[in-house]
């Protein structure tokens, strides 16, 4: 069963009221939805999801709460695109959790877990062309390499990659995961799963999730309404980095008018950052997937 990451932390940063119209942009299996919907009885819910599977199974447990909420099958890069087309020019909160949820992992077919056996695929949206066996066998050396260190910040890519490409064709994760282990250190294989850097890496070029989660920020920042709030949940310095950053450059005051004894009202930022949370200890030990979760709340001002 899936468990939702700082679910009550959320919940409570999210500031619902009964009549808020929230964005969840990362549906998923339904957990932080559920909670909205059951704060929001005047109120609306759109909730974003490119997983068919995981669509029909939300689709299911959010009917049984309430009917006040739309799920758009669609990628969360196109948030302002999909809301305008239903006539929504500002919304009180919007949610990422950008965890892959517990079923994808478990789903075995689905090949995003590097402790089961499947074919490489990795595809949020099944419908898409680039899956994660075309990255393996088909990038070249360079490209691999680059992948490996700037999105697994896997310090063995050299020698991944050319493990990979002396081993051409792979078309299962465990094929894959045996020749990681094979060309690593004996040390690097009992410190950590020397797979899971590259598996990660891998997942990100497949769904292209930096390039769409920075887009999909902006746009957010966008959409709030003032006194509004975003809730962003990481799983990994690189996600994070995107989001400190991006919320820094919209809190912080231009430092060409530090100093100045009065600022005229359109030079002061438009947001301030509330909060940055990480679970509890007793969520960790309920559920050891959050371990590296991060939460950034940021809200817009006057």
């Amino acid at each position: 069963m899936h468990k939702s990451v700082l679910l009550k932390e959320c919940i409570q940063y999210l500031n619902l009221k009964d009549d808020s119209v929230i964005v969840d942009c990362t549906l998923g299996y339904g957990g932080h939805s559920s909670e909205i919907l059951k704060k929001i009885p005047n109120g609306f819910l759109y909730a974003f999801d490119q997983d068919r599977e995981a669509i029909a199974s939300s689709q299911q447990r959010l009917e049984g709460i309430a009917p006040n909420f739309s799920i758009i099958a669609s990628n969360f890069c196109h948030l302002q695109e999909e809301l305008k087309k239903r006539q929504i020019q500002k919304v009180d909160g919007i949610l990422y959790d950008l965890g892959v949820s517990s079923p994808q992992l478990d789903e075995a077919d689905r090949g995003f877990s590097f402790h089961q056996d499947a074919p490489l695929d990795m595809r949020m949206d099944k419908s898409q062309f680039l899956t994660a066996e075309e990255v393996v066998n088909h990038y070249d050396y360079d490209s691999l390499v680059s992948i490996f260190h700037r999105y697994g910040e896997e310090k063995y890519a050299t020698s991944i990659a050319k493990g990979i490409i002396e081993n051409r064709p792979i078309h299962t994760t465990l094929e894959l995961v045996e020749v990681i282990k094979n060309h690593v250190p004996e040390k690097y294989r009992r410190e950590k799963h020397p797979a899971r850097k590259v598996f990660q890496a891998i997942r990100i070029e497949v769904n292209d999730e930096l390039h769409v989660f920075e887009e999909s920020l902006r746009q957010a920042l966008e959409l709030v309404s003032v006194g509004g709030r975003i809730c962003v949940i990481t799983f990994h310095s690189l996600e994070d980095k995107i989001c400190k950053e991006i919320f820094k450059e919209v809190t912080e005051l231009d430092s060409t008018l530090k100093g100045l004894p009065v600022l005229p009202k359109e030079y002061l930022p438009k947001y301030k950052v509330v909060k940055t949370l990480v679970p509890t200890e007793e969520e960790l030990q309920e559920n050891p997937r959050a371990r590296s979760a991060k939460l950034r709340i940021i809200e817009r001002l006057g």
